[in-house]
């Protein structure tokens, strides 16, 4: 058997430099792996807080003369600390406020203000346009700005 034949016929770990150590690699890339998982369960308590404050809010209003009509808007604050988080993550990723952190910190700022338009009854006749206002504002940030 030549040279040739031989190099070709090899497992993989034999052709890896002296000193190479496949099971150390293995170890590193799964403590990536795990680092990663651990990252994007980092948002979930934004959520878990958002319910505990309606749940106490809920209470309240049960237990105390605090009334709340249209409590269910709070519902909407969920998806809005989810963004807000999405955001934080993105931007702790990239070290700067990439156009993807952009659109979810706006986002979240679009549900928070219609979350307080509905809560407190505000007039949708001013703060409708207001928040398309804000919205093509925010677009047109994220088109002017790198990304």
């Amino acid at each position: 058997m030549n040279d040739q034949q031989q190099t070709n016929n090899s497992p993989a770990r034999d052709a890896q430099p002296d000193g190479y150590d496949w099971r150390s690699e293995r170890y590193q890339r799964r403590q990536a792996r795990r680092q990663a998982r651990a990252a994007r369960r980092g948002g979930a308590w934004v959520g878990g807080a958002v319910l505990i404050a309606v749940g106490i809010l809920l209470l309240l209003q049960t237990l105390t003369s605090l009334s709340l009509e249209k409590w269910w808007s709070l519902i909407l604050l969920i998806p809005a600390a989810g963004a807000f988080a999405n955001s934080w993550r993105i931007y702790q990723r990239s070290d700067h406020l990439s156009a993807a952190a952009r659109a979810s910190l706006l986002g979240g700022i679009l549900l928070t203000m219609v979350t307080a338009i509905f809560l407190l009854d505000l007039d949708w006749t001013i703060f409708g346009p207001i928040l398309i206002i804000l919205g093509g504002l925010g677009l047109l940030v994220s088109a002017i700005l790198p990304r």
